[in-house]
């Protein structure tokens, strides 16, 4: 095989890993560029309300949300573990003041020798079910692939790795999925979705500004300023409070530039993002945030409608405590239920929700469960309604919201991106009308860009797929999928140089990408720049330490079934 030959291969060979799009979708851009600052403090803006609402605030500081997030010393459980299908043992620990986390795999384990630790910033998660910690590398947010398990009073992988052969890959800190957990997150760099200008965010857990927006005004009028009130907004307004953080659905759609970090209190979700839900899965489909999707369908809702909210049941304020909480909730079923037979109803068990809201193991998250916001007058145990990637599913909003072709087709693309190959053609065909639609000279539109590339790689149509690429790279030079499949379509084009370009171009801002960067070090391999690409293989180990294709190319230079022997390299083949 002559050596173009050969780098075209391991660019297709690769394309598996290479084609992945990302699962939270990337921030509006924000250009700059300085290190995270050394000095690990946040802000706490919300004392100033503890002046006039004290006795609100002081319940409140009580709360999971209230908790959500915080400095790693202020927050840290010690901890350690084996983990048996890896062998590596995992510690948490304290140092010097500071929180730390080791990983170590003995010479004698199949994997080889592994060690290293991590210098832990803050904690995510309040602690009533579980809790884990960000780091950073090089400017870059990472989540640690583990997590403490309160109900279980232990540290286990995080979910969906506890069968894994190998210490996961550095997990990014995408401002998307901070939101929940803490105030004030920050927007991402243009360069990386887990790049920022210092730390992620600004104040630990879920201030007051989250439901009731910026404050200055009313605290400038002494309590006469504008403020918001969730209970004095329109239903949909209202509920969007709740549902920025206790809605997930099977997709969610992200409207032109937008992210839920730019939420404001008093806005319609629906401005933000769009979530879609599969018809069939009517009960949000036992995944950890799904009570909204759930209590859309139970009685209570269907008898009750707008007057019905999360608020109704759940001060927001304020959380009981396991001796208060049956029969605190117990006093609001039968403040609606309020017949002298209902208020025997069953004497003997005090707890409504332990018979028309069960508790139900997660699909999302292991060693969890939800309580099911499906009210029913008889649960029953009911097998969960997953559609297999053989079966064509339906996705459908949730609520009343405006949802087109772009919508519903990025909707149809994130099945289609975990293999459901129905959902493929479906999100192709709406995707390429929407397309069609605008007008001539008009921005591209990212996220449809992106997509339509992918759809048309996997469908076989080259061509249209680097024009999509290179659309969404237009509007966004920094795209990671698009430079990483571009640089697979232009290799194959035989336009070698023009994707080592770009690879250089992902790499250089983030070099956690080890599929991307294994295909750039097998290049400069091939080419004779044999030690580039060890510098580039040692860096890529610098974030993902267990990666086997990293450990196996750099001891043997075989990768993707080809050889190219690296400097000191073992000949082995």
């Amino acid at each position: 095989m002559n050596t173009g030959t050969a780098r075209v291969a391991v660019l297709i060979l690769s394309l598996g890993a290479l084609i992945t799009i990302l699962k939270c979708s990337p921030q509006k851009p924000v250009l700059a560029a300085s290190a995270p600052a050394n000095s690990v403090t946040l802000d706490h803006p919300d004392a100033v309300c503890a002046g006039c609402h004290r006795a609100i605030y002081d319940k409140y500081e009580r709360t999971s949300m209230a908790r959500g997030s915080g400095v790693a010393m202020n927050g840290l459980i010690p901890g350690s573990f084996h983990h048996k299908p890896s062998g590596i043992d995992y510690r948490i620990f304290e140092r010097d003041g500071s929180a730390w986390m080791s990983f170590s795999r003995g010479v004698g384990d199949p994997g080889g020798a592994l060690s290293g630790e991590r210098e832990l910033e803050y904690y995510i998660g309040s602690g009533r079910h579980g809790r884990t910690y960000l780091y950073h590398v090089e400017g870059l947010w990472f989540e640690l692939p583990i997590n403490y398990y309160t109900p279980r009073a232990d540290w286990e992988m995080a979910p969906a790795f506890g069968n894994a052969t190998a210490m996961p890959a550095a997990l990014p800190v995408d401002s998307n999925c901070l939101h929940c957990h803490a105030t004030d997150v920050q927007p991402s760099l243009a360069t990386a979705r887990n790049s920022y200008a210092a730390a992620p965010f600004r104040q630990g857990g879920v201030g007051c500004s989250a439901c009731h927006g910026d404050p200055t005004a009313h605290v400038a009028l002494q309590g006469h300023g504008k403020i918001t009130n969730p209970d004095k907004l329109s239903p949909t307004r209202r509920d969007s409070a709740c549902i920025e953080c206790h809605l997930e659905g099977n997709a969610v759609v992200y409207r032109p530039g937008k992210s839920l970090s730019q939420f404001v209190p008093g806005e319609d979700l629906d401005k933000i993002a769009v979530y879609f839900v599969r018809e069939s899965e009517k009960t949000g489909g036992a995944r950890a945030t799904s009570q909204y999707e759930a209590l859309l369908h139970s009685a209570c809702k269907r008898a009750a409608g707008d007057k019905l909210t999360c608020t109704t049941c759940h001060d927001p304020h304020y959380e009981p405590t396991e001796a208060e909480r049956v029969q605190y909730f117990r006093g609001i079923c039968l403040s609606c239920h309020q017949s002298a037979q209902m208020a025997e109803h069953h004497p003997e068990q005090q707890d409504c929700a332990r018979c028309h809201m069960p508790s139900r193991n997660t699909v999302d998250i292991s060693h969890q469960q939800v309580t099911d916001h499906d009210i029913e007058a008889r649960p029953a145990d009911r097998p969960l309604q997953l559609a297999g990637m053989t079966d064509e599913v339906k996705l459908v909003p949730v609520g009343d919201v405006e949802a087109g072709d772009r919508e519903y087709g990025l909707a149809y693309a994130q099945l289609a991106e975990r293999g459901d190959r129905h959902a493929a053609r479906t999100a192709l065909e709406l995707l390429a009308k929407f397309a069609q639609s605008l007008p001539a000279g008009s921005a591209p539109d990212v996220d449809v860009s992106v997509r339509l590339g992918y759809l048309w790689q996997i469908a076989g149509d080259k061509e249209k797929a680097r024009a999509a690429y290179a659309d969404a790279l237009l509007a966004n030079p920094y795209e990671p999928t698009a430079l990483a499949n571009l640089a697979v379509l232009d290799a194959s084009a035989g336009q070698v140089q023009q994707g080592v370009r770009l690879l250089k171009r992902l790499i250089h801002d983030d070099p956690s990408r080890s599929a991307a960067g294994l295909n750039l070090a097998f290049i400069e391999c091939k080419l004779g720049d044999g030690e580039d690409a060890r510098e580039l293989i040692q860096r890529l180990t610098m974030f993902n330490p267990d990666d086997p294709q990293l450990r196996e190319f750099l001891l043997t230079g075989n990768y993707g079934g080809q050889h190219c022997a690296l400097p000191n390299a073992k000949t082995a083949r």
